[in-house]
């Protein structure tokens, strides 16, 4: 074979080993990327499904507490201000994140009030759709739980894939940046004081 043959299969050998070596690291990023987009969409989805037990919570509720309606009325409002915050996965700031976290934590605590307020009720507690949906609430309690793990785990995964080389030189390159994780709220990362 002649010197100059040699030279061009090398050439075009590697440039095949690269080409492969890229898309190989691409199609990495894309998967990590993709499965934090879809653990996104399961946080989402259990949000919504807490959203969607809240109006019959809140009517059985109305039923035996007639006094209560602030406590009804913030529960209300706090559903739809958070039902109202979207994040889109593929812009998932710090500050985006921090937003709907905060929103979700709003109607976490309405939600907390208005089932303090049903001790002052045996009917109600003693109420089968009420004990239905308290069932309900605290089994999508668990699944946001779950479904928030999972996202802080795809998001770890996505972001470390970003960061090791070789990947990270591709990453910088194709345009893929770090992806914004749920973090402790302010007041929860203290232990808090228990005085009797």
């Amino acid at each position: 074979m002649k010197k100059g043959t040699i030279i061009l299969l090398s050439v075009v050998a590697l440039v095949v080993v690269l080409i492969l070596m890229v898309s190989s690291q691409y199609n990495g990023i894309v998967r990590a990327d993709e499965e934090v987009t879809a653990q996104w969409s399961n946080v989402e989805n259990q949000y919504q499904r807490r959203a969607d037990l809240i109006p019959n919570l809140v009517a059985t509720v109305k039923g035996y507490a007639k006094h209560e309606s602030q406590t009804l009325e913030n529960v209300v409002a706090a559903r739809s201000k958070a039902t109202q915050i979207t994040v889109d996965p593929e812009n998932l700031t710090p500050e985006k994140l921090q937003e709907f976290q905060a929103a979700q934590g709003q109607l976490s605590s309405a939600l907390g009030k208005l089932l303090m307020i049903t001790e002052n009720y045996p009917d109600l507690k003693a109420n089968q759709n009420f004990r239905d949906l308290q069932v309900q609430l605290e089994g999508t309690e668990n699944r946001i739980s779950t479904e928030r793990t999972r996202f802080i785990e795809a998001v770890k995964a996505y972001n470390l894939k970003i960061r090791q080389l070789p990947t990270s030189i591709f990453a910088g390159i194709l345009g893929f940046e770090k992806k914004a994780n749920f973090e402790a709220e302010e007041g929860k990362k203290e232990v808090p004081n228990v005085e009797f």
